[in-house]
């Protein structure tokens, strides 16, 4: 084999230090580290500087660039975690753009069946119709970037209520027509609940500077 041939074949090696990082990206510590930090790192800059810009972009980044950059780096967060608090937040807002009819369905069916301050709290017009719950949405989460963040988690937990209410209920007038439906609105409801549960609890956390 000639010199040139050798050359050509010789192995393309990667830095000891690249090759780690790539690899350490699967480790749950790793995982963790990063989620933290960077989610820590994106609020307190946000937060000491909220330029309309920026926080427009932070509320806009579903839509213009997808959820999978934010689900590699928060998805696997605990639910009470600041970036697991993050992560529900962007992913409510993507149910609700994504099909904004049916959350509105959901909403208000909730709305009117629940005797809760809920619907107050989250802050959505009575009846709210698919616009109406998108600029909900996006207000919440603007509301973590230049707002009292604890009051933003707060009212994507009453959201999330009404929601679960509105599934629930709607999945009882599916039960006996069309059970697959039904099974999935009540799929849908316990998730929404739990999603509750946890940003109520990661509210009470940040008041207590306990949110991490």
């Amino acid at each position: 084999m000639s010199d040139s041939s050798r050359e050509f074949h010789k192995p393309v090696r990667r830095p000891a230090e690249l090759f780690d990082r790539l690899f350490s990206a699967e480790d749950p510590a790793e995982v963790s580290r990063v989620a933290h930090s960077t989610a820590q790192a994106l609020l307190s800059r946000v937060r000491a500087d909220p330029s309309v810009d920026v926080v427009e972009r932070l509320v806009a980044f579903t839509d213009d660039h997808g959820i999978d950059d934010i689900a590699e780096l928060w998805s696997r967060s605990p639910a009470r975690s600041l970036p697991g608090a993050l992560w529900r937040l962007y992913l409510l807002q993507l149910m609700i753009h994504d099909d904004a009819a049916t959350a509105a369905l959901l909403y208000e069916r909730g709305r009117v069946e629940m005797a809760t301050v809920d619907a107050v709290v989250a802050g959505a017009p009575a009846p709210a119709g698919p616009e109406e719950l998108v600029q909900l949405i996006d207000t919440i989460l603007r509301g973590l970037f230049e707002g009292d963040f604890a009051v933003a988690l707060d009212r994507a937990a009453a959201f999330c209520r009404v929601q679960a209410a509105g599934s629930t209920h709607l999945a009882d007038d599916y039960e006996n027509t069309e059970s697959e439906r039904a099974s999935a609105l009540t799929t849908r409801a316990l998730r929404l609940a739990t999603y509750a549960e946890d940003l109520a609890a990661s509210a009470a956390l940040w008041r207590r500077d306990a949110l991490t």
